[in-house]
């Protein structure tokens, strides 16, 4: 019995070690993205069916590792993809099996039961667009989907603010890529320009594009010739939501900020006379101007419960359409918020108090309703098209009031410069359609073309503004102002932007087969856009008309006071100008690689006409035209030196410009709520800029980085706004000087400072973005005062810090909560500029600088079941002071302060919201 058990344990080590003694065999492969026409797919997991064992692909879709001799079933899975399985795979002792090449396209649902993953991931995750970053041969950071909601981002604007070196500008909503503002960068959606909301913008307002249509936002920082030449900064994509499976979600967000919850804000919360005339954000226009002087109310509304909400919805449907797969994703969502602040506005001409407020209050209610549709149809294994269509109606209804507490002051102002009150009720209203249709062809092995068209229609409206400029004598008498016959006065304005887009690429691959093929790329670029504005006022003569309260301005806005002649109408001519931009461009650029050196070179054709006709009051004559033409030949070289297969070197340079925008050079004058006036110059050239980068990327892990970057730009003919000489003290367009430097350095981590291989282990991330620039621009000496002989770049901050701290406990019901912080410091709003050249030493109006500050936002998320989450937001925490200052010399004693001439707070912004999936 003993040597049976002495037996039987020999017999049992024996085979043991028989089994340890085998050698492993190596299965190695390559995983392909059949959306992405056969590119190499990152992260998909490899298994081996029913064991733990397997790897995920790596940023080429390469796989490899070892398993004991035996036959096997290859699992191959993405999240979002169908899942593959290979069976029969036979590996022997010492072997290393090849497998063919799996390329794994969407599917209608997810199978993945028979096998454990972890580490999977979304092509919006961090991880997979980290690994396009890592691939991409210009410098590119992305930030997609999956981000966006540990964040808490609302939409494209506050994405792009959580990049390195991009921040946001709190004055005007513009947003900074490298200190350099909306005159130096480009937007596009799916590579394909799209126009601009707004008369004194540039790019499109990215407000408009909520997180529920995004799927990712990139920044390119580099130039490549196959993007249009007007980009200085960098351009930034919005790419749109695409099916991702047949699932659907609905969501509800409800909340309020804490400006709004004061009691007397709550309760009294103003909205414009407009509002009685908008059904769920859309505008119905219901008199004419001209009879709304009279038939419609000069007094404001008041808004009930001013709650913030949204409701969102997104599904995804895949069918079969003429013996092909027809993919089918439509998401819509609509919701309002509402802001209010109260501070400080002041300004200042020559070192002169011009007028003072120190109860500035806006109350604004936007309403934004967006819709995309996206469309993919696979025409077999070769070509694919996709069409997406989205609608964008926003609604900003803005009452703007300053002087209600009887200390308002506007030098020279009639009757009295005491007691001014100044209102102002606004309606904005964009209706945006942009339309895209791209097709991608496999015409061979080597010969892949790509091509795009879009058509882009933009309605932007301020049907009916109503402004009232008064006097408060006494707590009983209001008179109304009078310097000239528009200080009451009712105006619209309406932009319509048509514009038709196009481009093709055909890529030439030579000895597809090598290591490191080179990759010829021949294309050309069109784009045709014309705007169509107008501006309408008609004003009211007033003067020496008295009534009882600013409340009620309306009880003197009678017909009998305008049959009497109390009130005498003022009509003027409208304001008109209409502009055409014509770009032809064609390129060509070569993606080499030599072993570790890969790069590509390029050079870019491109004409660009401006046309423009206008009819404007403050213009001499009132008509006016230009026709410019730029034709320009840019080259761009970006070059990528791998150390090793986790870090690498790069270098880029290129020549690019700054065209002068519509509203840059029509020399129309908005008129802010504030007061404050800014007009185009018909003089603007063109600017040239000419950039530099350095960068060393290291990635630890697929999902961590580590990155310095050094960059150089030097502008000829710099643009930028700045105050007039003069008694207007308007804001206008100036190319300011002969030339501006950029000197930049920028520093990006992405670290889990708390990780396991164990599923339900928690989980802990910090990113940190750090950005350090310094400006200088040399200043003519028309603009030189106050022996300034050079300024700062308009808009630029120095330093840029954007940070946050993610935890996840990873429980199959996840908790997470997210930490974010961005900080910008101190820029300049506006240049500054001599009253005359005589007195250039004490007559002046020193630059605006806009202050910095810091922000803090918080967002907890937890997944209640499978179908279930919950979400809640605090944003803007910790509630900075929003100032902006201007240096003031005081003539006599010629001693210089810094006086506030903007102050308030935007109150911080609390939100709930619930999710539900099927």
């Amino acid at each position: 019995m003993i040597l049976s058990k002495k037996l039987l344990i020999i017999a049992t080590l024996f085979i043991g070690v028989s089994v340890f003694a085998q050698q492993k065999g190596e299965i190695t492969g390559k995983v392909l993205d059949k959306d992405m026409n056969n590119e190499p797919l990152p992260f998909a997991n490899i298994f081996i069916k029913d064991t733990q064992i397997g790897i995920t692909s790596d940023f080429d879709g390469n796989y490899s590792f070892q398993a004991l001799p035996g036959t096997y079933t290859l699992v191959f899975s993405f999240i979002g993809y169908e899942t593959i399985e290979i069976p029969n795979v036979v590996l022997s002792e010492n072997e290393s099996v090849i497998v063919p090449d799996v390329i794994l396209g969407a599917s209608e649902g997810v199978a993945l039961d028979e096998v454990n993953i972890q580490g999977s991931t979304r092509k919006e995750s961090e991880t997979s667009l980290l690994a396009n970053q890592r691939k991409a041969s210009v410098i590119q950071e992305s930030i997609g989907s999956e981000r966006l909601t540990k964040l808490g981002v609302s939409n494209a604007a506050s994405a792009t603010s959580k990049i390195s070196g991009v921040t946001k500008n709190e004055a005007s909503g513009d947003i900074y890529i490298r200190g350099l503002g909306d005159r130096y960068l480009s937007t596009t959606m799916n590579k394909l320009p799209i126009p601009s909301d707004d008369v004194e913008k540039k790019n499109i307002d990215l407000n408009l594009f909520s997180t529920n249509v995004i799927q990712n936002v990139g920044v390119s920082k580099t130039y490549n010739t196959a993007s249009y030449g007007d980009q200085a900064s960098g351009n930034v994509d919005v790419t749109s939501k695409r099916y991702g499976g047949d699932k659907y979600s609905v969501g509800f967000q409800l909340g309020s900020n804490t400006n709004v919850m004061q009691g007397d804000v709550w309760s009294d919360f103003k909205a414009s006379q407009n509002v009685n005339d908008m059904t769920l954000g859309f505008y119905s226009k219901k008199y004419a101007l001209v009879d709304a002087i009279t038939m419609q109310s000069w007094n404001t509304e008041t808004k009930s419960t001013p709650l913030d909400f949204k409701f969102d919805f997104a599904g995804g449907k895949k069918v079969e359409l003429f013996g092909n797969d027809l993919s089918i994703f439509l998401t819509a969502s609509h919701g309002a918020n509402h802001e209010y602040a109260n501070g400080i506005f002041k300004t200042y001409r020559s070192n002169v108090l011009d007028n003072s407020f120190t109860d500035a209050t806006n109350y604004t209610t936007n309403i934004n309703t967006t819709a995309l549709l996206d469309l993919r149809y696979q025409l077999g294994d070769n070509s694919k098209l996709s069409f997406n269509t989205l609608f964008v109606n926003k609604s900003i209804d803005n009452v703007y009031e300053s002087g209600r507490n009887g200390e308002g002051y506007v030098f020279d102002q009639d009757p009295q410069e005491d007691g001014a009150f100044i209102r102002d009720q606004n309606l904005k209203q964009t209706r945006m359609y942009v339309n895209q249709l791209i097709g991608t062809h496999n015409l061979s092995e080597t010969n892949k073309l790509e091509w795009a068209a879009g058509y882009n229609y933009v309605w932007a409206e301020e049907p009916n503004r109503i402004r009232n400029e008064v006097n408060i004598l006494d707590e009983n008498t209001v008179q109304f102002a009078h310097v000239g016959d528009f200080q009451q006065r009712k105006s619209s304005q309406k932009i319509v932007d048509d514009e038709i887009n196009a481009y093709v690429n055909d890529q030439i691959t030579f000895k597809p087969d090598a290591d490191q093929p080179l990759k010829l790329n021949i294309g050309a670029n069109l784009r045709k856009k014309e705007r169509d504005f107008n501006s309408l006022m008609i004003g009211v003569r007033a003067k020496g008309v008295q009534t009882e309260s600013i409340d009620d301005l309306n009880a003197v806005f009678t017909q009998s006071n305008f049959d009497n002649g109390t009130l005498i109408l003022r009509e003027r001519m409208p304001d008109l100008y209409v502009g055409n931009l014509d770009v032809y461009a064609g390129y060509a650029n070569l993606d080499f690689g030599f072993s570790k050196l890969t790069g590509n070179a390029g050079i870019r054709y491109e004409s660009d006409k401006i046309d423009m006709l206008w009819d404007v009051a403050n213009y001499v004559g009132r008509i006016g035209e230009l026709s410019n033409t730029y034709n320009n030949v840019l080259p761009s070289l970006n070059l990528k030196y791998e150390l090793n297969e986790k870090s690498a070197f790069r270098f880029a340079a290129s020549k690019t410009l700054t065209l002068p925008e519509f509203k840059e050079l029509a020399p129309f004058e908005y008129v802010s709520p504030t007061g404050r006036v800014t007009k185009g110059n018909p003089e603007l050239q063109e600017s040239t800029v000419y950039n530099a980068d350095i960068k060393w990327e290291l990635f630890p892990s697929p999902a961590e980085l580590i990155s310095v970057s050094g960059f150089y730009k030097n502008i000829q003919d710099p643009i930028n706004k700045a105050q007039t000489r003069g008694s207007s003290g308007i804001f206008t367009f100036d190319n300011t000087g002969e030339k501006a430097t950029v000197y930049g350095l920028e520093f990006e981590g992405r670290w889990g400072l708390l990780k396991s291989e164990d599923k339900d282990s928690d989980e802990v991330n910090f990113i940190v973005n750090v950005t350090k620039m310094w400006f200088d621009q040399d200043i003519y000496e028309e603009f030189q005062y106050n022996d300034k002989t050079s300024s700062d770049l308009e808009g630029a901050s120095d330093l840029i810090l954007n940070s946050s701290l993610s935890y996840s406990n990873n429980k199959e019901n996840e908790f997470g909560a997210t930490l974010t912080g961005n900080y910008s410091s101190d820029k300049v709003f506006a240049l500054g500029a001599p009253e005359d050249f005589a007195n250039s030493d004490i007559l002046y109006n020193d630059e605006i600088i806009e202050k910095g500050f810091f922000t803090l936002d918080l967002v907890l998320r937890k997944q209640l079941n499978e179908r279930l989450s919950m979400s809640f937001k605090g944003l803007n925490l910790l509630n900075p002071q929003i100032e902006q200052t201007q240096k003031v010399k005081d003539i006599p004693t010629q001693v210089e302060t810094n006086e506030t001439v903007v102050s308030y707070k935007k109150g911080v912004d609390l939100q709930l919201g619930i999710s539900y999936s099927f």
